[in-house]
């Protein structure tokens, strides 16, 4: 003889309403914890401003400090290159408190007036200095979709939907 199989599900943990006047009072309730919750969050953030101006304001010190004393430990190096790089054979100098380097940037391009600048490049014929980025206009797709019928990479998904609740608010107005 088999033993019954019993099936056990959790018992929803939400309450559903049974009418169209429970279902109102729902979205009402709705808006009244977004509204709390808009309100702690405005809170949270004040605290937060709070918090940050008072550590921001004890750590400027500290941040002048370190940017005053790398000016002259930079400008100290800058003198004495020759000898702490031993005639530049070093870039690195190990020091018992730290380390100070001379590092070279890659070289980068910066470009005033793009418009400009291609317009001089096209009258060059220096095209190999353009790039043109060729990509797939979906909105054009989505104008006109039967154009795109049988292209194959080509999905128009449109069985999409959301389900959305606004709960009604009113905003105070200033009164004149």
């Amino acid at each position: 003889m088999s033993k019954a199989v019993k099936i056990k599900s959790p018992a929803a943990p939400y309450v559903i309403p049974q009418s169209r006047p429970e279902m109102v009072e729902s979205i009402s309730e709705i808006g009244r914890h977004q509204r709390l919750l808009d309100k702690i969050n405005a809170e949270m953030n004040d605290e937060l401003a709070k918090i940050k101006q008072r550590y921001e304001e004890s750590a400027e010190p500290h941040s002048k400090a370190i940017s005053d004393l790398s000016k002259g430990v930079q400008a100290y190096c800058e003198a004495h290159r020759d000898e702490l790089t031993d005639h530049g054979k070093t870039k690195t100098i190990g020091l018992p408190s730290g380390e100070v380097k001379w590092r070279a940037c890659p070289p980068s391009v910066k470009i005033y007036g793009a418009d400009a600048v291609i317009k001089m490049l096209q009258k060059k014929g220096m095209f190999g200095f353009i790039r043109e980025k060729i990509e797939i206009n979906k909105e054009a797709i989505l104008a006109d979709p039967k154009a795109v019928i049988g292209i194959k990479g080509i999905t128009i998904v449109d069985d999409k939907e959301e389900f959305v609740i606004e709960p009604f608010e009113s905003k105070l107005e200033a009164v004149a």
